[in-house]
């Protein structure tokens, strides 16, 4: 038995795949151990896992400081340098932690956790949740600001290097907290951390399915594609619905919800034909602007029912919905989504593999970051179609929704594409094929939990 652990941050598409790894770790007999903000608590250990609490505290109840992180030109820049100049307070508390553990699986974004685990020379497993972290010249990612390169791909993977070598080096400057306390700490210059620097030289984990992004020859060669690492929540619990009588043009907070049988939602699902379901997952719905709005219109052109998942607020959204319409705060996607008749989201890597499984096809709204890679593979699969968040109307949401439910002449549909690639990805089983590349790496090391090499008859 070994202990591992999980280094995240981020909203709960970076938090759930490692719960979901850990989980089945803990079945291989390892011990798991997340380290991420505190306010992740309560859900790691419903999971049965242990959170380990480093800086900083990340919260996603600022619909200012989201809005901030979501630009679309700027808004992975702002992440990053945010990350890296909390650099010396992250590493401080990871180092700490680490010494409990014989192994560290990193996030992208876990620049402090690459530092501690080649200070302290722990054995390191990196990870990738989406296909544009590998920045491919083979299978060029599509970056939000920089939406040219789907052109300049065509002149082929010579000109792509030569590209993402000039991006690259733009970069620098973005992490330099990074490399300074690299020097401080007496560790060697090393690469690029938000890219070559990011990646283990003994196993990287691409933790998405095949069927959404195929291996290329130029991603680093340790590299394991998993399949998706489903987590789904035990309790299968539905949050409260918003109160009635909220003014039209007031936000209800938290404390101006009632609670709301669940089995309301149920009966919504059950009244009717599918709806097709709103979310924005767990973040980008704080900058939601006039998404919600525009989208009630677009399911009145199209005659829709729709179930509206809006988070803690009721998003612009009247208080009175006609009987088609339900808004709703939460709900698991795995639960909601097989019983859409199509799925609006922001195309953020977890929501995206979720609605992937579910069979149901997609409209994916864009807001930043990866998101619109991961939109152009819905559309690449045929399960769907794209709309970037700053051109999202409700025109051009009625548009793509009459073509997502209609029924084309040209085959196969979306639906039937979405069907197909749905029973693909739901007979992978990415968080156990994931579990199982680190226990054979721990193996391979021989890493106990003692910190001692394993006795030959106990590996």
């Amino acid at each position: 038995m070994a202990r591992v652990l999980f280094t995240t941050f981020g909203s709960y598409g970076d938090v759930h795949p490692y719960l979901a790894i850990g989980r089945e770790l803990r079945k291989l007999g390892h011990e798991a151990g997340i380290a991420t903000s505190a306010g992740y608590r309560e859900k790691v250990e419903a999971a049965g896992l242990t959170l380990v609490s480093v800086r900083p505290d990340l919260k996603f109840a600022d619909p200012e400081l989201i809005r901030y992180f979501f630009d679309r030109v700027r808004g992975t820049e702002r992440v990053v340098r945010a990350m890296a100049s909390v650099v010396r307070e992250t590493y401080e508390d990871t180092l700490a932690a680490a010494h409990n553990f014989d192994v560290i699986v990193t996030h992208p974004l876990s620049f402090a956790a690459v530092l501690a685990a080649q200070k302290l020379r722990l054995p390191w497993v990196s990870t990738v949740l989406a296909p544009a972290s590998f920045v491919s010249a083979c299978d060029p990612p599509v970056p939000g600001p920089l939406l040219g390169i789907v052109k300049v791909r065509t002149l082929g993977a010579g000109a792509m290097r030569l590209t993402w070598r000039l991006l690259m080096l733009a970069t620098v400057g973005w992490t330099q907290p990074v490399a300074e306390l690299r020097r401080e700490i007496g560790l060697a210059p090393g690469r690029n951390p938000l890219f070559e620097g990011s990646h283990s030289p003994d196993l990287v984990l691409a933790l998405f399915s095949k069927i959404f992004a195929k291996p290329q020859p130029d991603w680093p060669r340790q590299t394991v594609v998993t399949g998706f690492p489903f987590y789904h929540e035990d309790s299968g619990g539905l949050a409260p619905a918003h109160s009635e009588g909220v003014a039209r043009d007031k936000e209800p907070a938290h404390s101006e919800c009632v609670v709301r049988d669940k089995k309301e939602l149920a009966a919504f699902l059950d009244s009717g034909p599918p709806p097709v379901v709103f979310t924005l997952g767990s973040s980008a719905v704080m900058a939601a602007g006039d998404f919600y709005s525009a989208s009630l219109q677009a399911v009145e052109r199209v005659n829709a029912r729709a179930l509206f998942l809006t988070g803690p607020s009721l998003q612009g959204l009247p208080t009175r919905l006609p009987p088609s319409v339900l808004a709703w705060p939460y709900a698991p996607h795995e639960q909601v989504f097989p019983r859409a008749s199509a799925i609006v989201h922001q195309a953020g890597i977890g929501t995206t593999a979720q609605a992937l499984r579910s069979g149901r096809p997609s409209l994916a709204v864009p807001f930043a970051h990866d998101q619109f890679d991961n939109a152009e593979r819905v559309c690449r699969l045929g399960v769907g179609l794209t709309i970037s968040r700053h051109r999202y109307t409700e025109r051009a949401a009625a548009q793509a929704l009459a073509r997502l439910l209609g029924t084309p002449l040209a085959t196969p549909s979306y639906e039937q594409s979405a069907r197909a690639v749905g029973e693909a990805i739901r007979e992978e089983n990415g968080a156990a094929a994931a579990a199982q590349e680190i226990d054979g790496y721990l193996t391979k090391r021989k890493i106990s939990n003692t910190g001692r090499p394993l006795e030959s008859k106990t590996v």
